[in-house]
């Protein structure tokens, strides 16, 4: 299955977002990628990018993400923010794998301050590599999470 990924880079991740943009356009498991990111040297701020790119998710427009901002953890709270939407900072593989692995995780948020560049276009390839498998051990754990939500979404309305 090919899959639809929504990159994001504030100020800050516009230099690695722009690389890992371009390692997915050229990936043969990527149908489409969408750029709601910053380009070098443009002012933007994480909070409406990391929000916008989550929702592409929750609506079905976008399979997963990868986020950058400086520590990778803005983006995560605002990624986070949209119902159904999970989203890890990551800055190694075994942390990447288990995003999916254990998480069923949809983004993928990572560092310019924090990790290296070629390290970020690694971790960026590996989180497409993974696929959640609902027969695992985990799934009670995704579905007690998504119960949750809903009742935290349902006690605000």
């Amino acid at each position: 299955m090919a899959l639809r990924i929504v990159v994001a880079g504030d100020s800050v991740g516009a230099d690695y977002k722009e690389a890992i943009k371009a390692d997915l356009e050229e990936d043969p498991r990527v149908e489409e990628v969408i750029d709601l990111g910053a380009t070098p040297g443009e002012e933007a701020t994480y909070p409406g990018l990391g929000f916008a790119g989550a929702r592409l998710i929750a609506q079905g427009r976008a399979d997963r993400g990868v986020f950058v901002c400086g520590t990778g953890m803005g983006m995560a709270i605002c990624a986070n923010k949209v119902p159904g939407v999970r989203a890890c900072t990551a800055h190694d593989s075994f942390s990447v794998e288990r995003l999916i692995m254990s998480n069923d995780a949809h983004v993928l948020c990572l560092g310019q301050r924090v990790i290296g560049r070629e390290l970020a276009r690694r971790l960026a390839g590996e989180f497409l590599s993974y696929t959640f498998d609902p027969a695992s051990h985990s799934k009670a754990n995704i579905d007690l999470l998504d119960r949750l939500e809903a009742e935290v979404g349902s006690a605000t309305t």
